[in-house]
């Protein structure tokens, strides 16, 4: 009776059934081992990055004024802290860890010996000296930074007072790490149009041209296009960054007028009162009254789907700003 019922339909089924599912766990695995090793061999890869003249040093002090407004407000502080001697500011269950490195003058912190050419790489490009890509760093947000933002933005860090700190640490769960390694996380390096030249100053003003200059802070999390969607390499209870185009259709909506955008950036509340759970308040809270309605002024005028892309890699800088 036992060999009879061994070769029935269901039995067969059973066994097709344990069969299949053994290769699908096979396959999971080998996929898992080759996006674990690609990833190792992505965070290794050197990145080209055609030569562009690095702004000069400066530390006089409307540069370092201006500085200190640019890292209190774009979200340095809150990757390398206040003092600037770094700081864990991504610690979840299951594994995924970041540390934001020290960057003040110490003789051992992660920007030790650093050139000019060495922070227009970093900041602008994403890319290391040893020409291996920043992990986690959205150098994208920074990449059309103005020559005098960008020599502004160094001049505060170096006059910043040397301390012992934290050394940078990339910790990812097993998954973020095989998706980073098949393409499907990309790094800031691999998001950035490299051929770009750095945009000319915007006049500062409540204007569409400086709110699109700010806008570029955003890119990280809402996408090339501010259109949002999950954001790259986030916990996986992260909500979805807001689609801020679309004007009264999208996410702008809530945000008719600016004293509500700037209300939310000063609370973390939306005007309904509710929290918003995942956006750098640390620095938002800290932007001028000017760039938030000059922010405003140009999310509101954003179509649905996003601004014409007047340059690739750089949607959202109007075509006036860059040179060439």
């Amino acid at each position: 009776m036992q060999a009879k019922a061994a070769k029935s339909p269901r039995g067969r089924w059973l066994r097709r059934g344990a069969a299949g599912l053994g290769i699908v766990v096979l396959l999971a695995a080998a996929a898992a081992t080759a996006g674990h090793v690609m990833a190792g061999q992505r965070m290794k890869r050197q990145v080209a990055v055609p030569p562009q003249p690095a702004p000069a040093w400066r530390s006089d002090a409307a540069a370092v004024d201006r500085g200190r407004y640019l890292y209190a407000s774009r979200g340095c502080v809150d990757c390398h802290g206040a003092d600037g001697a770094g700081r864990t500011f991504l610690d979840e269950p299951g594994g995924l860890k970041v540390v934001g490195p020290n960057i003040t003058p110490d003789a051992g912190s992660a920007v030790a010996g650093y050139r000019p050419q060495d922070w227009a790489r970093t900041l602008r490009h994403g890319v290391k000296p040893d020409g291996t890509p920043v992990l986690i760093m959205p150098s994208e947000d920074y990449n059309r930074l103005t020559d005098d933002d960008l020599s502004a933005l160094v001049a505060y860090v170096r006059q910043l007072p040397a301390r012992p700190g934290a050394s940078a640490v990339v910790s990812l769960p097993l998954p973020v790490r095989v998706l980073y390694g098949f393409g499907a996380i990309p790094d800031a390096a691999a998001k950035i149009d490299h051929t770009l030249p750095p945009p000319m100053p915007v006049p500062e003003g409540v204007t569409r041209e400086h709110g699109a200059y700010v806008a570029n802070m955003c890119l990280g999390c809402h996408g090339a296009r501010l259109t949002g969607g999950k954001v790259p390499g986030g916990p996986p209870d992260w909500p979805a960054a807001a689609d801020l185009t679309g004007g009264d259709a999208g996410g702008m909506a809530a945000y008719a007028d600016a004293d509500a955008l700037l209300k939310m950036f000063r609370t973390g509340r939306r005007p309904d009162g509710t929290p918003v759970k995942v956006m750098p308040f640390e620095s938002l809270r800290e932007m001028s009254e000017t760039d938030v309605r000059a922010l405003h002024l140009f999310l509101r005028g954003l179509p649905a789907g996003g601004a014409a892309a007047g340059q690739a890699g750089a949607p959202v800088t109007p075509k006036a700003q860059a040179r060439g």
